[in-house]
C-alpha cells in the first residue's frame, strides 16, 4: 500500500507525526487519526519507540487484522517496519516481526521448508501470527512455532518464550486483546522437505486432485492455495474492493456435541464442521451466516459482506468504523436469534465493538 507523505503541519521535528488518519495503515481502509505517530523500521526501533510514548500505545504493522473506531486512537501508534529472515540449522528459521508474512511463506518453499505452506496468501506481518495463532487450510502456526522473542513492557525484559509459555488456542494466544507484550520476532521449526505437510483440509486436497492425508509438493500446494484465496477475495488487491477487508470476520465457533446435533436437526442436514478431539465441534461461522439468510454482496450503505464469501466484511469505498459495525451487529444478531450461537469476531478491535 502506497502512503502519502505527511505535511510539514503533521511532522514533528522527532519524526513523530500528529493527526494521521489510521485508514491508510489497515487493509480496511477506516479508522480515525491517531494522536501520534512513529515508524519503526526494525522491531528494536519499536521497543524504543514504546519505551519512550508517553500514555496509550498502539503497534500496526500490515493493518490486516484489527478494526480500528472512527474515533481513532488517542496515545501513540508505532507502525513497524522491515523484517528480515535468519535462517538456522535442520529448519531452525527466526523472522522479524515486521517481515511480510506471504513473503516469507514464499521463501520457505523455495528453500525447500515444509510446514507454513498452507498458509499462504495470509496478508500482515510475521509478529501477528503468534497473536492470533494464525490458521488456515489445515494449519496454523503453533503448529510450527518454536519459540516468540516478546519485549515486556511491564519489567522491560526481552525473553524467549516457549511455545507452551505462549497458551496457542484457536485464533487465540497469550498475546492477544493485551498490550503488555510486544512480539519483536518468531522462530520456526520447520522441515526440511520439498514436499508440504500432509494435506489436512478437504476443500484443498479436492484442489490439488488428492486424498486427505497425503503430501503433495511445496509449489504445488502453495499455488493451490492462492488460487481458492483469490477466488474468495482473501489475497489483496488494491482494485477489488472484496478485499478491503480485515479477512475472516468471524471465528468458527466451537460449540458442544448436544448443541451441534440441536442445530443439526434444526438444520435438516449436517452443517459442515470439524471435530475438535474433546468432545466439541467446530462449525463455518460462513455457512451459520448463509442460512440466516445472508447473501454474498448483502450490502448496507458501503460495506457489505464479500461478493466471494461471507464471513469477509467489506469496504465499499468511504466506509466508516460505524458502519462496518452495524453490519456485523446485524449478523451476530440474526445468527443467534436463528440458531441460538453467539459468532465473535476475529480481528483486534481498537476503541470499536459491536452493539
Amino acid at each position: 500500500m502506497t502512503h502519502a507523505s505527511p505535511s510539514p503541519s503533521e511532522q514533528a521535528a522527532n519524526g513523530t507525526i500528529r493527526g494521521k488518519s489510521l485508514s491508510e495503515y489497515t487493509t480496511l481502509r477506516i479508522g480515525g487519526p491517531a494522536s501520534e505517530l512513529i515508524e519503526a523500521h526494525s522491531s528494536v526501533e519499536a521497543v524504543e519507540a514504546l519505551r519512550g510514548a508517553k500514555g496509550p500505545t498502539l503497534v500496526l504493522a500490515g493493518g490486516s487484522n484489527v478494526v480500528i473506531g472512527d474515533e481513532g486512537f488517542d496515545g501513540t501508534v508505532v507502525v513497524l517496519r522491515g523484517g528480515g529472515i535468519e535462517p538456522g540449522r535442520r529448519g531452525h528459521v527466526r523472522v522479524e516481526a515486521g517481515q511480510v508474512w506471504d513473503d516469507f511463506v514464499a521463501w520457505t518453499t523455495e528453500n525447500g521448508l515444509s510446514g507454513v505452506e498452507c498458509l499462504s496468501g495470509i496478508p500482515g506481518s510475521a509478529g501477528a501470527t503468534p497473536i492470533q495463532n494464525v490458521g488456515a487450510y489445515g494449519q496454523e502456526v503453533a503448529h510450527t512455532i518454536d519459540s516468540v522473542r516478546v519485549w515486556d513492557r511491564k519489567t522491560d525484559e526481552i525473553r524467549d518464550w516457549t511455545r507452551e509459555e505462549c497458551r496457542f488456542s484457536y485464533r487465540n494466544s497469550a498475546f492477544k486483546n493485551q498490550d503488555r507484550f510486544f512480539v519483536m520476532s518468531v522462530a520456526f521449526e520447520l522441515e526440511e522437505k520439498t514436499s508440504s505437510q500432509p494435506i489436512a483440509y478437504g476443500e484443498l486436497a479436492k484442489k490439488l486432485g488428492v486424498e486427505v492425508g497425503v503430501r503433495e509438493g511445496l509449489r504445488q500446494v502453495r499455488e493451490a492455495v492462492l488460487e481458492l484465496r483469490r477466488g474468495k477475495g482473501m489475497v489483496l488487491d488494491e482494485a477489488d474492493h472484496d478485499t478491503w477487508s480485515a479477512g475472516s470476520f468471524f471465528t468458527n465457533p466451537i460449540i458442544g456435541e448436544h448443541v451441534y446435533h440441536e442445530l443439526a436437526a434444526k438444520a435438516g442436514g449436517e452443517p459442515p464442521h470439524w471435530e475438535t478431539g474433546d468432545g466439541q465441534v467446530k462449525v463455518s461461522a460462513a455457512w451459520l451466516i448463509g442460512a440466516a439468510g445472508f447473501e454474498k454482496g448483502y450490502r448496507r450503505g458501503n460495506v457489505s459482506l464479500s461478493t466471494r464469501h461471507t464471513l469477509a466484511l467489506t469496504n465499499r469505498g468511504g466506509a466508516t468504523a460505524a458502519e462496518l459495525l452495524a453490519l456485523a451487529t446485524e449478523v451476530t444478531e440474526k445468527v443467534e436469534k436463528d440458531f441460538a450461537i453467539r459468532l465473535h469476531p476475529e480481528p483486534v478491535m481498537v476503541n470499536a465493538a459491536l452493539n
